[in-house]
């Protein structure tokens, strides 16, 4: 039976809305690619991101000039070879291991060579960029969450990290620039980020930028996002971050960002999972990442209004794996 391949476009509103450096949204918009084989359905979700010049359009066009190559039998080595690295790969990458899995009657765990079933793990959650006492009431009502990463833009950096950390104050922190840092303002309030127990600095800088960081005496290690999407970015970070952020998004889907993790472990970067604004089914791939990674940013589900049905389960911080008619 040919296999067959349907794109949907969604929106998922979110919670109030959720702001970073570059601008506030109000909805998820995502891509989900579905594969049907026989009676076997797998699935996958993406997030067109205007960062990396995609839109809904372009992405579901790139899904649509693939379905012959799925109706010939597509596997994931040959979809790295046939598409670039980006959302489109990664929702029909992600729909790939589902079908396997559900074909095979095999977890998607084993099929990617994880010793255990994936165990429940704890996601940071994220406060939006506001005004600082608004920011303070989001971190109040989340302060009992073990770890905050706060979106901040280049001013106001010590009023807003004041209001959340009264707030919140047994809450690991970590803050999160995208991209929007004033580095002469940054270096000027490092000594009291650091004595608020900041652990971390996510991409200050733009993309490209990043030189500007070697050698800078500075207290909190900084992260890369932006920068780094997929393996091939890792050496030229090694000297200037100390984490990477690996997004399914970026890397074109589980099957490059496992490849991803494993080389940036044996570079001795620590590893952050993340996510772009979702739902679920997006998150439900990354989980298998997740495991045993330094920092897992898999909140996406927790800032939307609604979710899919059925979702993964969040109690408090803590998701648990994905049962298999979600995914996997």
């Amino acid at each position: 039976m040919t296999r067959t391949l349907r794109i949907h476009r969604e929106s998922f509103p979110i919670r109030g809305s959720f702001r970073i450096s570059r601008g506030a949204k109000t909805e998820a918009l995502v891509v989900a690619a579905e594969l049907r084989d026989g009676k076997f359905i797998g699935r996958g979700e993406c997030v067109p991101y205007a960062r990396y010049g995609e839109t809904v359009d372009s992405v579901v066009e790139q899904l649509e000039n693939v379905g012959d190559a799925v109706a010939d039998g597509l596997d994931r080595t040959q979809l790295i070879a046939l598409m670039p690295a980006g959302a489109a790969r990664n929702a029909l990458d992600c729909a790939l291991w589902d079908l396997e899995a559900k074909i095979t009657n095999t977890p998607a765990w084993r099929l990617a060579g994880l010793a255990q079933p994936p165990q429940p793990i704890a996601t940071l959650f994220t406060i939006g960029i506001d005004e600082p006492a608004v920011m303070g009431e989001a971190a109040r009502a989340a302060q009992d969450r073990p770890l905050l990463k706060v979106k901040l833009g280049g001013d106001r950096i010590l009023e807003r990290m004041r209001a959340v950390r009264s707030a919140a104050p047994e809450a690991r922190l970590i803050i999160d620039f995208n991209e929007g840092a004033d580095l002469d303002e940054l270096r000027a309030v490092g000594p009291e980020l650091a004595a608020m127990g900041v652990e971390l600095i996510e991409q200050p800088v733009p993309a490209g930028s990043d030189k500007q960081l070697i050698g800078l005496d500075f207290p909190i290690p900084f992260g890369a996002d932006e920068s780094v999407h997929g393996a091939d970015d890792l050496t030229p970070l090694r000297a200037i971050y100390r984490v990477v952020n690996i997004k399914l998004d970026k890397t074109g889907g589980l099957t490059a960002a496992l490849d991803m993790k494993a080389r940036a472990e044996r570079d001795g970067f620590d590893v952050m999972i993340g996510c772009m604004v979702a739902s679920s089914l997006a998150m439900a791939p990354a989980l298998l990442l997740a495991q045993g990674a330094s920092y897992v940013d898999l909140d996406g589900p927790l800032l939307l209004a609604r979710d899919r049905t059925p979702g993964l389960r969040y109690d408090g911080a803590m998701i648990h794996p994905a049962e298999p008619e979600l995914w996997g």
